[in-house]
């Protein structure tokens, strides 16, 4: 019969997420895109501010040398009228290294060249020529780039012909390489240092946050179910002072903490009165259930009694028997409760079945009880009456909530991990789902789910969980219609107790 097992599956965070990004990681990058976008916005505002002013500079300069040129380059009036009698404007006077002239007359490129940096005169190539053909004779300066890299050039009319004056771009470029180089380098340099100091900082700002999460996952570590619970973790004044926000959540985490620790405590009294009610009634009526038995056993010896005289003597016997049971069992609860030592030995656990399931078989021969147990036995260290108790409460409740011909199947075995593992299967009707989660409380009962004839108190389930608990393990339970399986789960026995356990067990030479 298979069995319900639950696997805690772990959560990983995604970095492609960012909404599983931590607060002061989202915190920095949100202070360094903004930083981005701003250093962007300069550079782009100061690189066309820059573009603007040099545009201009150079178009103050281009004019004048237009002016020199064209002035220079037109002809006085005893000066022949044809092109190649007029004087060469790149010879005006204030004309820097790198001035473009040429004049133009109709569709011929006159006197085109380039003064070098040595002050000789550089020609153009025709590809050259045909750009400054194509430039418009409006006066506006315009950027073309030829052989001797970019210009900025300027077309002029005079009497008959054009004149072109250009200056290069050259130096405009490298200025303005230079501011965005500076800018890129100062942008990233203040990147580096505003996300280094800024995580600095919001890791600093941040620290009372963390403080408030370890103190609550702390808190949600404990046992506060049951028990009593030493509440003692609180929020360090200095991430609980009311004046700042996260100090605020922090004295308000610390004022439900003193609620909460309150409310335990409280809590812990009550349970603690109650048990020693319950063990103290328990314990006072021991003596008077006896007393009602004895007497009860005197009176059935040396009384004569009618037929219905005898069946209701019998009936007090049997009640009285019941409520020692039930007395017997709050007693122990109680013990459990209080946190009793028990008597810790070896105990064959293979052993402890086989004697157990042979004392179900005698009491309830209807069903069929069946044993799987593994080739070596299996040892635990344990209480063994207490071990015995937790087998004869599952057998008893197989028994008791099924019907004749039932098949219980009793197996020992170990797991993976090496601890002893038993498990009581049964083929009868089922435990409903909604009764399953609160099974093991005291006092449950599902009687009329499982279709046994004989009542129950209600506390052998808790009797069985409280004892598995006390020894360190675990018992879960696994039903549906048609199966019920409840499985033990006791801890690893070290190999040193095996062997110890082996060699007492052996017969001695």
């Amino acid at each position: 019969m298979s069995t319900l097992s639950g696997v805690a599956k772990k959560s990983h965070r995604s970095w492609l997420s960012p909404s599983a990004w931590h607060l002061r990681t989202r915190l920095v990058l949100v202070a360094m895109a903004l930083l981005v976008a701003i250093c962007a916005a300069v550079g782009v505002v100061s690189y066309a501010s820059m573009d603007m002013v040099f545009n201009k500079q150079l178009d103050r300069q281009l004019e004048q040398a237009s002016s020199r040129a064209t002035s220079f380059g037109r002809p006085p009036s005893n000066f022949p009228s044809s092109p190649s009698g007029r004087p060469d404007p790149l010879e005006a006077r204030g004309q820097a290294a790198g001035t473009l002239n040429a004049r133009i007359d109709g569709t011929t490129v006159i006197n085109p060249g380039v003064i070098e940096a040595s002050g000789k005169r550089a020609e153009l190539t025709a590809d050259d020529k045909q750009i400054l053909l194509s430039l418009p004779r409006d006066n506006r300066p315009v950027d073309r780039s030829l052989s001797y890299g970019d210009y900025r050039l300027v077309a002029v009319e005079t009497a008959g012909d054009v004149i072109v004056t250009g200056l290069p771009l050259a130096d405009k470029q490298s200025a303005e390489a230079s501011l965005v180089w500076t800018m890129v380098l100062v942008s990233l340099g203040g990147l580096a240092v505003i996300g280094l100091a800024g995580t600095v900082i919001i890791r600093r700002t941040m620290r009372p946050l963390e403080q408030l999460s370890e103190v609550a996952t702390k808190v949600s570590r404990l046992p506060l179910d049951a028990g009593e619970v030493a509440l003692a973790v609180r929020v360090p004044p200095s991430a609980a002072h009311p004046g700042t926000e996260v100090g605020s959540v922090g004295h308000a985490l610390n004022q439900m903490l003193n609620n909460v620790s309150s409310a335990l405590e409280a809590r812990q009294e009550s349970e603690t009165k109650v048990r020693q009610f319950v063990a103290d009634a328990s314990h006072e009526l021991r003596t008077p259930l006896t007393a009602i038995r004895g007497y009860t056993e005197l009176l059935s010896m040396t009384e004569n009694f009618t037929d219905d005289g005898r069946k209701s003597l019998a009936r007090v016997r049997s009640q009285s028997e019941r409520m020692t049971t039930l007395v017997e069992d709050l007693l122990l609860l109680a013990r459990l409760d209080e946190g009793q030592a028990l008597k810790i030995t070896d105990v064959d656990l293979t052993q402890l079945v086989i004697e157990t399931v042979s004392d179900e078989k005698i009491m309830a021969p209807d069903q069929i009880w069946q044993l799987q147990l593994p080739d070596e036995p299996v040892t635990v260290r344990g209480d063994v009456t207490q071990l015995h108790q937790v087998l004869a409460n599952l057998l008893s409740n197989a028994r008791k909530h099924t019907d004749a011909g039932t098949t219980v199947v009793t197996s020992v075995m170990l797991s993976a991990d090496g601890s002893p593992v038993v498990t009581v299967t049964d083929n009868g009707p089922g435990i409903p789902e909604d009764f399953q989660g609160r099974i093991f409380s005291r006092f449950a009962r599902a009687d009329a789910a499982r279709s046994g004839s004989e009542g129950t108190s209600g506390l052998g389930l808790s009797i069985v969980e409280s004892i598995v608990e006390a020894h360190g393990g675990s018992v879960h339970v696994a039903s549906r219609p048609g199966g019920t399986e409840f499985t033990l789960r006791f801890p690893v026995v070290a190999t040193e107790q095996k062997l110890r356990t082996q060699q007492g067990d052996s017969p001695s030479s």
